[in-house]
C-alpha cells in the first residue's frame, strides 16, 4: 500500500484502485480517473462534491501496465460465478463491461427458462457480451417474435449457440416484427425464413425500407429477363443465397450485367444461373469478380485453352470466382505438377473446392495405391473424407 498527498487530500492506492476521501478542503488535481477522462476539479468545496457520500470511499480504476481491472465488480463477479470467458468477452465488446446496470441474471433465468444449460448460456455472454443488456421484456417480445419463424424453444437455443448474434444483435422488435411479416407477405415461406434468420440474421436488422427496395429490384429484374412469377423468382434467389437482403441493389445490378455480358448470355440462360449455382456471385464486389475471372481466363489461356473451355469451366462452377488469385493460380499447379492434365481439371472443377494440403495427401496416397492420376476420375480429390477412404480402400485391395 503506497500513500500520496495532495494537500489535505489523501489518496491510497492498492489493488490497482485508488481510494479518495475527502475532507472538507479546497484542492484541484488533474488525471485519468473518477470520471474515466482528463478533467480538472478546481477550487470546488468538498463540501459540496461529497455531500451525499461525506467521507465514502471511492473506489477508481488505476491504469497500469500489469492489468485493467473491470469497473463493475458485481458484474465480474456475477459472469465468474456463471462461467463466462472474461478474457474472450472483453476483447469482443469491452464496453459492456463499463456499463452500471446490466442483465445478466434475467438473461440467465429467461434462457435456463426455455431449455438451454448453464453452459451455452456462458458461452453465448462469453462470445456475444451485449447479450446482458437485453432487458427480459425486451428478451420475451423478440423470443416470441422469432417463434413466428423457428418451430421449438430448443431450436432457437439450437441457433443461439452457434451464433448468438442473430438474436442479440439489435434489440428493435418492432423492427423485425415489421420485417417479418414483410417477408412473408412476398411468398417467402416459413423454411426460407428460418434459413435467412440462421444465416443472414442482419436482414432483420435492415430497414424495412431496405428490404422492400431489395426485393422490389429483385421482382422488377426477374420479370425483365421474362421470368412469368417473379415471387417465385424472388424466393428462389434468397433460398440459394440468404444474404442478398443484405446487399446494395447497384451490387447485385452490376454483377447480373457481369455474368451477362461475360458468358454472352440470354435470358433464359441467366435465370438459370442466378436462381442456381450463380446466385452467391451476385454478393461480390463488382470488381473482385471481374479480377477473378480475368486472372482465371488468364491462367487457363497459358495452358492453351480457348476462351470456349474457359466459359464452359467457369459456367458448370461458378464458384471459382472466389478464389483468390493466387489460391486458383497454386491449386491448378499443384494439380498439374502430378500429371493431372488441365481438360481432366476443366471436366471436374470441383476439385478445386479441396485444399491444396488435402490434394497433396491424397494424390501421394493414390499414387502409393497404383492409381495412374492422368487416366483416373479426379473427383474423388474432392469428396468427403469417409467417401473418399472407403474408395481408397478398394482401389488399395486391387493394386
Amino acid at each position: 500500500m503506497q500513500s500520496l498527498s495532495l494537500g489535505q487530500t489523501s489518496i491510497s492506492k492498492g489493488l490497482n484502485y485508488l481510494t479518495i476521501m475527502a475532507p472538507g478542503n479546497l484542492w484541484h488535481m488533474r488525471n485519468n480517473f473518477l470520471f474515466g477522462s482528463r478533467c480538472w476539479m478546481t477550487r470546488f468545496s468538498a463540501e459540496i462534491i461529497f455531500k451525499s457520500v461525506s467521507f465514502r470511499l471511492f473506489g477508481v480504476k488505476c491504469h497500469n501496465a500489469d492489468s485493467e481491472p473491470l469497473k463493475n465488480e458485481d458484474l465480474l463477479k456475477n459472469l465468474l460465478t456463471m462461467g463466462v470467458d472474461i478474457d474472450m468477452a472483453r476483447k469482443r465488446q469491452p464496453g459492456v463491461f463499463h456499463r452500471m446496470i446490466t442483465n445478466e441474471q434475467d438473461l440467465k433465468m429467461f434462457l435456463l427458462s426455455k431449455g438451454a444449460s448453464k453452459e451455452v448460456i456462458a458461452s453465448i455472454i462469453s462470445r456475444y457480451p451485449r447479450a446482458i443488456t437485453r432487458t427480459p421484456e425486451n428478451l420475451s417480445k423478440r423470443w416470441d417474435l422469432w417463434r413466428k419463424i423457428v418451430t421449438s424453444d430448443l431450436e432457437i437455443v439450437n441457433i443461439l449457440e452457434r451464433s448468438p448474434e442473430s438474436f442479440f444483435r439489435s434489440n428493435n422488435n418492432l423492427n423485425l416484427e415489421n420485417n417479418i411479416k414483410f417477408l412473408y407477405s412476398v411468398g417467402l415461406t416459413r423454411k426460407c425464413l428460418c434459413r435467412l434468420l440462421t444465416n443472414a440474421p442482419r436482414t432483420f436488422s435492415n430497414s424495412l425500407d431496405l428490404n422492400k427496395q431489395m426485393v422490389e429490384f429483385l421482382q422488377a429484374a426477374g420479370l425483365s429477363l421474362g421470368h412469368n412469377d417473379p415471387t417465385d423468382f424472388v424466393r428462389k434467389i434468397i433460398f440459394k443465397n440468404p444474404f442478398i437482403l443484405i446487399q446494395s441493389t447497384k451490387r447485385v445490378k452490376a454483377n447480373i450485367e457481369f455474368l451477362q455480358s461475360t458468358f454472352n448470355l440470354n435470358s433464359e440462360e441467366l435465370l438459370v444461373l442466378i436462381c442456381g449455382p450463380g446466385a452467391e456471385i451476385l454478393d461480390l464486389s463488382n470488381d473482385y469478380a471481374r479480377r477473378s475471372y480475368a486472372n482465371i481466363k488468364e491462367k487457363l489461356f497459358s495452358l492453351g485453352c480457348t476462351e470456349e473451355e474457359v466459359q464452359k469451366f467457369v459456367f458448370s462452377y461458378p464458384d471459382v470466382i472466389f478464389l483468390a488469385e493466387k489460391k486458383f493460380n497454386d491449386k491448378i499447379d499443384c494439380l498439374m505438377e502430378e500429371n493431372i492434365s488441365i481438360s481432366q481439371i476443366i471436366e471436374n472443377p470441383r476439385v478445386l473446392d479441396s485444399s491444396i494440403s488435402t490434394l497433396k495427401s491424397r494424390i501421394k496416397e493414390l499414387v502409393n495405391a497404383g492409381c495412374n492420376l492422368s487416366t483416373l476420375n479426379i473427383t474423388l480429390l474432392s469428396w468427403s473424407k469417409k467417401r473418399y477412404e472407403a474408395k481408397l480402400k478398394k482401389l488399395s485391395r486391387f493394386a
